[in-house]
């Protein structure tokens, strides 16, 4: 078959594909004048990409189409030909959730201003000066899960495994598994208000749909408490940008952790959003990378080329998306 690969990550893990999907045609062309890729995927029989524009979906023949992530909305699922079979992928939950955890603690240690303390020559204690804040130990802290899929019942597992206290917001509240066993309590997504107000950090790690996109506005900001954290790994969009500048702002609530963005970097230089938010001393800032760990990808492309092998022997592959939930 031929199979072209359009993402420029997972192409960087090519002789791992090649080798565990022997006997195919592999056209990597990440990198090439967008109208070469373009003419690539018109010929392809596979494509494994994450990203597809309206006109590259139409124009796609591929038999199957393989996302090298969990989320579809930068693909354009409508516009590819009825029947194709529609494919993602993971394996980053572990990952997530390590980082997670990680700007919880960091905030709560207040890591970054003590760190840039003691480059510029202050030591500042509550044994040097009294009105230093004390910090808090996990086993004080209500973590509230917004949605509650692979990360959120990964990050369940080590939050609750350190003694904080866990609830949680979803779609489907009676979709738990037995990882969801350390939460207090896992409601409907019409409780957010309630996981809001009792939350010491608040953690977006939801899909974004057309019922997802703005779901934290400056009303479901105020409803947190003043020195509550919220956390973003999900998508950009899933927060109101300016109500989140001015509750950050403003002090209405304790900090942010953001590492998905409302807009995308220009090569290396990071976009307007990110020098917005990045200057505010509350803010912990990162460049989506908190699931770009070495076996995310390595796991991801044993699953492609997995997938590709069965597809290719009629056999079912993992993790197929309905387009119709991709909205």
């Amino acid at each position: 078959m031929r199979i072209v690969v359009s993402d420029p990550i997972i192409s960087r893990f090519a002789d791992l594909l090649q080798e565990n999907a022997p006997g195919n045609d592999w056209e990597f062309v990440a990198g090439r004048p967008a109208k070469e890729q373009s003419a690539a995927i018109a010929r392809a029989e596979v494509l494994v990409c994450a990203r597809l524009s309206a006109a590259d979906a139409a124009a796609c023949p591929a038999g199957l189409v393989h996302i090298t992530g969990s989320g579809a909305d930068r693909v354009a699922v409508a516009d590819l030909p009825e029947g194709t079979l529609l494919l993602r992928t993971a394996h980053h939950e572990r990952s997530i959730a390590e980082h997670i955890l990680m700007v919880v603690l960091a905030h709560q240690r207040r890591l970054l201003d003590v760190s840039a303390e003691m480059r510029s020559g202050t030591w500042r204690s509550v044994a040097t000066e009294l009105e230093t804040p004390p910090h808090r130990t996990l086993d004080e802290l209500t973590i509230g899960f917004v949605g509650l899929g692979g990360i959120g019942s990964e990050a369940v597992l080590l939050c609750t495994g350190l003694g904080m206290k866990a609830v949680a917001v979803r779609r489907n509240p009676e979709a738990g598994s037995a990882r969801d066993a350390g939460l207090k309590w896992v409601k409907p997504m019409e409780d957010l208000p309630e996981l809001l107000a009792a939350s010491d950090v608040v953690v977006l790690c939801l899909p974004l749909t057309d019922e997802t996109r703005g779901l934290m506005g400056a009303r479901q900001l105020a409803q947190m408490r003043g020195d509550a954290m919220l956390v973003n790994v999900s998508r950009g969009a899933i927060v109101d940008e300016d109500a989140l500048y001015a509750a950050l702002r403003d002090g209405s609530i304790g900090g942010a952790a953001l590492d998905v963005w409302w807009d995308a970097p220009v090569g290396t230089a990071a976009s307007e959003s990110v020098s917005r938010f990045a200057a505010l001393p509350q803010v912990i800032a990162t460049p989506h990378h908190s699931g770009h760990a070495t076996r995310t990808f390595v796991r991801r492309a044993m699953e492609i080329s997995d997938n590709i092998n069965a597809f290719a022997a009629g056999r079912a592959p993992n993790n197929t998306l309905d387009r119709a939930q991709v909205r």
